[in-house]
């Protein structure tokens, strides 16, 4: 059996799990989620646990045991507690400020970028004097979380030489040496 795929998923307190043929419905606090099930993998909600099962060993039945799981565990984490990620922009005169759900992002284009976020993400920024500013993503579904930073990080991905660009806060970064390293 899948290490992953076994494991039973418990239902805290004030999360609701329904199960319709093969759609999982997770409700919490904070939202309501849905997930496609594929019709290969049975999945049982009983006595505040969930638990899937795979009809065969085949590799692809494998694969969608553990993935599956893990993204109703996910699901259930996201209505319960939600999910943050910042980010930081580093480089001269890199700016961010947000006004509901519009980002508005200057990094050292000759235009400033405005980027609609999705009304599922909350989205704000900070500016400390001295530090970088931050763009701070919180929301309680965990794929469109990390889409909207990944389609926030191309706009100015890290360049290796001199480290500017959007990063993850605590991310590193690998520096490469420059010209006046090969002499």
């Amino acid at each position: 059996m899948s290490r992953i795929g076994k494991l039973p998923i418990a239902i805290p307190q004030g999360v609701t799990v329904t199960k319709e043929k093969n759609t999982v419905k997770v409700k919490g606090p904070k939202g309501e989620l849905t997930q496609v099930i594929d019709r290969d993998i049975e999945v049982s909600v009983e006595d505040n646990q969930i638990v899937l099962n795979r009809p065969t060993d085949q590799k692809r039945h494998k694969a969608l045991h553990g993935l599956y799981r893990a993204l109703i565990y996910n699901m259930i984490e996201g209505v319960k507690e939600g999910y943050k990620k910042e980010l930081e922009l580093v480089g001269v005169g890199y700016k961010a400020s947000a006004q509901q759900n519009i980002l508005e992002l200057s990094l050292g284009y000759s235009h400033a970028i405005f980027l609609a976020v999705p009304q599922e993400v909350k989205v704000t920024t900070e500016q400390a004097k001295g530090k970088n500013p931050t763009v701070i993503l919180e929301s309680f579904d965990k794929q469109l979380i990390g889409q909207v930073a990944a389609k926030i990080k191309s706009l100015r991905p890290v360049e290796p030489y001199k480290g500017k660009g959007i990063r993850f806060v605590g991310e590193r970064i690998r520096r490469k040496a420059g010209k006046a390293a090969s002499k």
